[in-house]
């Protein structure tokens, strides 16, 4: 069983940089939240209005930003931080491209019409890429490539 040697380059720290800017997303969609829950009198612990509060609908859209990003953000940053290792300018690239994504996702779905949320697809193919960049690595771990 043979070992390996790992040196982080100087640009995993737009990887890095990266990351933080993901969780400044997140705190934004949390406000938003926060925010919608006042204005349409969504009291805790109550996760998604039900279909006979009059502003239900416009609220639950403000809900499954957040709730959907939060869906799919571990395994994000996981091939983010571990893809980013070995690949720190496309993985950020990719990571930053990402995030705007879910915000132009965010925007298209906070209008309360479901549909607009597609605004925001286009960051699958960053998505794709960086678990393209996590499979790399791994395979260069196991020098198989």
């Amino acid at each position: 069983m043979g070992g390996i040697t790992v040196t982080l380059p100087s640009e995993y720290g737009y990887v890095v940089l990266t990351f933080f800017l993901s969780i400044v997303m997140l705190t934004y969609f949390t406000f938003k939240v926060v925010m919608a829950r006042k204005k349409y009198n969504i009291q805790y612990p109550t996760l998604y209005a039900n279909d006979d509060h009059k502003e239900g609908k416009i609220f639950n859209c403000y809900q499954r930003v957040h709730q959907n990003t939060l869906e799919v953000y571990t395994q994000t940053m996981l091939c983010l931080l571990i893809g980013g290792i070995q690949h720190p300018i496309i993985s950020s690239v990719s990571g930053v491209v990402w995030i705007i994504s879910r915000i132009v996702y965010a925007q298209g779905y906070y209008t309360g019409i479901p549909a607009k949320r597609v605004w925001g697809s286009f960051g699958y193919i960053f998505l794709f890429t960086m678990y393209g960049t996590t499979i790399s690595f791994a395979l260069h771990l196991l020098q198989l490539v």
